[in-house]
């Protein structure tokens, strides 16, 4: 499979910054004090506060889509990016060959892992041994595919089991908090073997298969958290790097969220391929065909 990077399909935003400009502003600041700052402000809880937050927010984004949301109305900022959908919102292809997308996202670079490297983005590659920092795991997904799908701010934040599956342990890896933005994958090498990132190998019910998703915090929040562990994956966690997790979860169940916009990297054995549809740029939503049997 040819190997496919991003493309500037994306609807544009109402006030959109220069790559350049986004870049340097967003990443050559002091990444940690920001993501501690907005990890305090979006946590005030004051309605009015923010409704207010939102509508700054909502004139840098055009795809903000509050109407699906559970409720209406947020008692802080985080509430609002944390927030649930209404059921039937995201309807799940019941299809029991295919995996389905985890998250909505805008499709990023994807195709098949060439002697354990991955497209970045522009010719940026990066390690596959190092994304899951465990080269025994890593020897699996050599000859498999991957598919990189970037949450933006303001999409839905919750992340899924994309089939009935199985998650025995995780690993956490502590790190950096860079963008993850196509002006900043474009830019900066080996982004996402850089950043806060968490491993998470799913034993597949039925198929005999497994796959690999690789939630990426980013800069602002940068927290990941999963509905079977009681802590908050950040900065500040303290250890152990390998976490049991014993936990089913049936297709389209609620795995854990972000508490911001970031990445999630799907990896699939040679026993999976990409679906057609999917195509660098295109937005694809929790549910929707992603990963269907290799022809």
């Amino acid at each position: 499979m040819k190997e496919i990077t991003a493309t500037e399909t994306a609807p544009p935003r109402r006030l959109e910054l220069p790559g350049t400009l986004n870049f340097w502003l967003t990443n050559r600041l002091p990444r940690n004090l920001l993501t501690r700052l907005m990890g305090w402000f979006s946590r005030i809880e004051s309605p009015r506060l923010a409704r207010l937050s939102i509508a700054v927010w909502q004139r840098f984004v055009d795809d903000l889509r509050l109407d699906e949301a559970e409720k209406q109305r947020f008692d802080s900022l985080h509430d609002c990016f944390v927030r649930r959908l209404k059921p039937g919102a995201r309807p799940i292809d019941q299809d029991a060959s295919i995996l389905v997308s985890p998250v909505d996202a805008e499709i990023g670079a994807m195709g098949s892992i060439d002697s354990g490297q991955l497209l970045q983005a522009k010719g940026l590659r990066y390690a596959l041994p190092d994304l899951l920092a465990d080269p025994l795991l890593a020897e699996d997904y050599q000859d498999g595919v991957y598919v990189t799908l970037r949450l933006k701010s303001s999409m839905y934040h919750r992340f899924h089991a994309p089939a009935a599956c199985r998650l025995h342990e995780l690993r956490y890896i502590a790190g950096e908090v860079f963008n993850v933005n196509p002006p900043t994958l474009a830019r900066l090498p080996g982004v996402f073997v850089r950043n806060e990132r968490a491993v998470l190998p799913l034993e597949i019910e039925g198929l005999g298969q497994t796959v690999v998703l690789v939630p990426v915090a980013a800069i602002l929040v940068a927290s990941i958290r999963l509905n079977c562990l009681d802590l908050t994956l950040n900065q500040r966690y303290p250890g152990p790097n390998r976490i049991p997790c014993r936990a089913s979860f049936e297709r389209g169940e609620e795995m854990g969220w972000f508490e911001h916009g970031s990445t999630i990297i799907v990896l699939a054995r040679s026993g999976l391929g990409l679906h057609p549809d999917l195509q660098p740029g295109r937005l694809i939503r929790m549910g929707q065909a992603l990963l269907l049997p290799a022809q």
